[in-house]
């Protein structure tokens, strides 16, 4: 008698201890975890030398309808490195135009149906990655592991291999070659080991929260030493992205956001002259192209002011065509020679 009253309850908790994955593998949505989650990328200099790198600040999530979405605050890149950090992000990731990257992708439930009882699959995921500008297409297989019922974890099977080209990256790796003196492989080795939390029922589903990154990467807070001052300039100088209406000393509005960025850190040198000069390649007169020079770093100096900055601390210098970085015999030579440049004085 009690064994017969017994059996039903039995089939009901096995119905209701089974995994809500199993009905809905995506119910109530979930929600990244960045502290347990990773995602790095490998890079090859001098054809034999491999480094390691991450990002600090990531967010992202998946949707009831399997929609995910990861953004990767690109500001945080982390190398453990400072300066390095510093030049993935003004040289070669170029943040203060592009400060974020994402990556979209849509999860098939049936395909996922059996996870549960499988607890970790293999499947092959398309996948979206917009960075620097492109959007690309891509596929990686992926194990998807059940941890918990309100926990799962989505790593790459195998490195999904990026070509810089693809994302309008050889420009910035060239930077990145001239500034460490270095040969730079023209590609990126990406894992991804990230770990998503279910989401408490009746939680929205918001969109995954946009990040500056500077409170998570290795960015130190405050006012910088003098050494990481000129440090930053000059690598500040190395990315050429203060542009000028063509022969006029008239900004680009594109420069506005590297400007801001510059703007930060010569607030965070406190107390240092800074010199603004201004160069140009050898097309035209000397005595014009010093003229240029000289209202070209004016107008970066009035910049900086108008935001703030004290003109006793900015100097602006005009040389003309007198201190090429290279000779100026092609296109790309004096491309590289028409520049502003930074530098602390005291």
């Amino acid at each position: 008698m009690v064994r017969q009253f017994l059996r039903p309850l039995l089939v009901l908790f096995y119905l209701f201890a089974q995994p809500a994955l199993a009905a809905d593998p995506f119910e109530h949505g979930w929600q990244l975890d960045p502290d347990a989650s990773a995602i790095t990328f490998l890079s090859v200099k001098k054809d034999t030398i491999a480094e390691t790198s991450q990002f600090a600040a990531i967010s992202g999530q998946i949707t009831e309808r399997g929609v995910a979405q990861l953004v990767i605050a690109l500001d945080s890149v982390d190398t453990k490195i400072d300066l390095r950090n510093v030049r993935m992000r003004f040289l070669f990731f170029e943040t203060f135009s592009f400060p974020e990257a994402t990556v979209t992708a849509v999860l098939d439930p049936l395909v996922l149906q059996d996870l549960p009882s499988l607890r970790r699959k293999v499947i092959t995921l398309p996948v979206t990655l917009s960075l620097h500008g492109a959007e690309v297409e891509l596929e990686s297989d992926v194990a998807v592991t059940l941890l918990s019922n309100d926990r799962i974890n989505i790593s790459t099977l195998n490195p999904v291999i990026l070509q810089l080209k693809d994302f309008n990256l050889m420009g910035g790796r060239d930077k990145l070659q001239e500034a460490a003196n270095v040969t730079i492989t023209p590609l990126g080795i990406v894992n991804l080991n990230l770990a998503f939390d279910r989401r408490a029922p009746g939680t929205p589903v918001l969109a995954a929260p946009a990040t500056s990154g500077a409170s998570a990467a290795l960015e130190t807070a405050g006012d910088f030493s003098r050494e990481a001052c000129i440090g930053r300039f000059d690598i500040l100088s190395r990315s050429r992205s203060v542009n000028f209406a063509p022969g006029t000393s008239r900004l680009d509005h594109k420069s506005t956001s590297f400007l801001d960025s510059l703007f930060d850190i010569v607030s965070r040198c406190p107390d240092m002259v800074i010199e603004i000069g201004g160069h140009t390649d050898d097309k035209g007169s000397a005595a014009a192209n010093t003229r240029l020079s000289q209202k070209r770093a004016n107008s970066v100096v009035s910049y900086l002011s108008n935001k703030g900055i004290s003109q006793d601390r900015l100097q602006s210098v005009g040389y003309g065509e007198t201190t090429p970085l290279v000779p100026n015999d092609t296109a790309q030579n004096r491309a590289k020679n028409r520049r502003i440049a930074f530098k602390v004085l005291n």
